[in-house]
């Protein structure tokens, strides 16, 4: 008997399944974006690559979601909303599988956009087990200002553990555990024909 025939195709179809994992991939995919973050402050000379994945963009209606559930509890009412939001995509740190975006938008400027982003920041075993006030700033929160004009102007912050508060002004503000993030090197990987 021949057995050539099969181990022929054997790989053919190792190489069919991996593409159209790519394409079933690729299909829900509506940005990727890569950046490098640089601490500044206390985190001065640390650096760490970031990858956000935004599979689609929030609608106005969860920003309004998120909105009513501050308003009637504050920021533990919004970090549950935004528990129980389906995923926009996902954030990855270097080194980490990352974790899931509860929220994300686009919005445009005379430049080009800006892509603000929040989920709920996962609690270290250590921080619940001491009970550090560092479990009250339970967001993780970033802001990607993309320059379509010049990609090297294309800029943003990282804010990784961050709360939300109101403002003398009474507007919505994060309030900041530790100093945000430089977002530099931003390469936007968004596929062609895909405009916002």
């Amino acid at each position: 008997m021949n057995t050539e025939p099969k181990l022929v195709r054997a790989p053919h179809c190792i190489v069919l399944v991996a593409m159209l994992t790519m394409a079933a991939l690729a299909v829900g995919q509506v940005e990727t974006i890569d950046a490098t973050a640089r601490g500044t402050s206390t985190q001065l000379g640390k650096i760490i690559s970031i990858k956000v994945i935004v599979n689609q963009f929030s609608t106005p209606e969860d920003k309004e979601t998120l909105k009513q559930a501050f308003v009637k509890g504050g920021n533990d009412a919004l970090v549950k909303a935004l528990s129980k939001m389906n995923s926009a995509g996902r954030i990855q740190v270097s080194g980490t599988v990352g974790y899931a975006l509860a929220y994300a938008d686009s919005i445009p400027t005379p430049t080009g956009r800006k892509i603000h982003f929040v989920t709920d920041r996962r609690i270290a075993f250590k921080e619940a087990y001491r009970n550090t006030r560092s479990q009250a700033y339970n967001l993780t929160a970033g802001e990607i200002d993309i320059n379509d004009q010049d990609d090297k102007k294309s800029a943003g912050v990282l804010y990784p553990a961050a709360q939300l508060i109101i403002n003398t002004d009474g507007d919505l503000q994060l309030e900041l555990l530790q100093n945000p993030w430089q977002l530099t090197n931003i390469i936007d990987w968004k596929p062609k024909g895909k405009e916002q």
